[in-house]
This record gives structure tokens, C-alpha cells and sequence, in this order.
């Protein structure tokens, strides 16, 4: 019998740490709540989303350029754990340099946000239907997009959409970076949610 028990703790071990693993890999997002803007700030970031694409943003000098391709270089081995094919990170990392900081915002936390919600994985989806990269909730394309849910699982255009939104809830509040995370999120008034991307950020620094 003692034999018996143990490898039935043995087991159920296993089964805990297999349950853990999954649970680190459920994406966060989700269940952000539609609401109600105005025209204004509709046709607003109706037309962030809609500009142009570019594959780099534009460099000031050589030196800029010489300095991205550093930066780009050091965070793709950084995030081989999350993607084993090079040219995917390139692709994610194009982007989020781009897109952040046409947005304003810090790639770092970009990269933060990214890892939460989906771990880099393009193709993940919430439980609530919330997608891609940035997990991106479809209203947003009907909303302020061309009404094209599947797109948002592209990584250019869901980490366009993902940059404007939170560029959108940080001047909602007035630059307070935790509540725009907690809005973002979908969960206004807690600070886990912003305190878990701003670790993560912290290692993409």
C-alpha cells in the first residue's frame, strides 16, 4: 500500500505541474467592453489603423539604423523561447518598432504586453474570441477597422491595432500607464494584470 500511494502522489504530481504549464499558457485578454466613442475620436483611430504599412520605420541616420539592428538582433535571441524560426522574430520585431513607436509608446512594453497575452503566438485566440498577438477583441475591427475579423490574426495589422488601442486607453487616462494596462485588459480597478506586463517589459529592456 505505501508503495501504491507514493506512485499515486508520483501521478499526481505530474497532472498538477502539466495543469500549471497549461494554465501559463491560457492567454489574458478578452474582456475589454465595448463602448461608445465619439465621431471624433472614431475617425480618429479609424485612420491610425488604416495608414500605411512600411517594413522600417524611417531611420534618422546610419547610426539609427546601425543601433535598430542591434536592438533587433539582441531581443531575437531573447525571444527564441517564445519563437524558433528567425524570420517569424524578425517579423514580430519589424513590427513592434514600427508600431510603437508610431503610437508612442515604448517597444518594451509592446513586447510585454505581447508576451501576457499570447506568448507569441499569432494564431491565439481567448476564450472570448480575443486575437492574435495583442489579443485584439473583433469589435475593434468593426469598430475602427475595415470589419475584417480574420485579419487580426495577421502580425502587422494585430500589432497595429493592439499599439493604437493602448495609445488610445493611455490618453483615456491621462498617461497613467497601470489603468490604460488595467483597460487594455479588461479589468479597470485591479493592477495584476499591469503589474505582470511591466515585469515582463522590464526583461525586454
Amino acid at each position: 500500500m505505501p508503495a501504491f500511494a507514493a506512485v499515486v502522489m508520483r501521478r499526481m504530481a505530474q497532472i498538477s505541474l502539466l495543469f500549471a504549464f497549461g494554465l501559463s499558457q491560457v492567454v489574458h485578454a478578452g474582456a475589454q467592453k465595448e463602448e461608445a466613442l465619439s465621431d471624433s475620436i472614431r475617425v480618429l483611430l479609424r485612420q491610425s489603423v488604416a495608414g500605411q504599412m512600411q517594413q522600417y520605420r524611417p531611420f534618422t541616420s546610419n547610426a539609427d539604423e546601425r543601433a535598430f539592428l542591434y536592438w533587433r538582433a539582441n531581443m531575437a535571441q531573447r525571444m527564441a523561447r517564445f519563437v524558433a524560426e528567425p524570420e517569424s522574430r524578425n517579423l514580430v520585431l519589424n513590427a513592434v518598432d514600427y508600431e510603437a513607436r508610431r503610437a508612442g509608446l515604448e517597444p518594451a512594453l509592446v513586447l510585454g504586453v505581447i508576451q501576457i497575452e499570447s506568448h507569441f503566438q499569432p494564431s491565439a485566440k481567448s476564450p472570448v474570441g480575443a486575437r492574435g498577438l495583442m489579443q485584439v477583441m473583433p469589435f475593434w475591427s468593426r469598430t475602427i477597422g475595415d470589419g475584417r475579423i480574420d485579419g487580426l490574426n495577421g502580425v502587422r495589422t494585430n500589432i497595429r491595432y493592439g499599439c493604437v488601442i493602448l495609445r488610445y486607453y493611455l490618453d483615456k487616462e491621462k498617461g497613467d500607464l497601470v489603468r490604460a494596462l488595467a483597460r487594455y485588459n479588461g479589468s479597470l480597478g485591479k493592477t495584476h494584470y499591469a503589474e505582470q506586463v511591466l515585469h515582463a517589459a522590464a526583461q525586454w529592456r
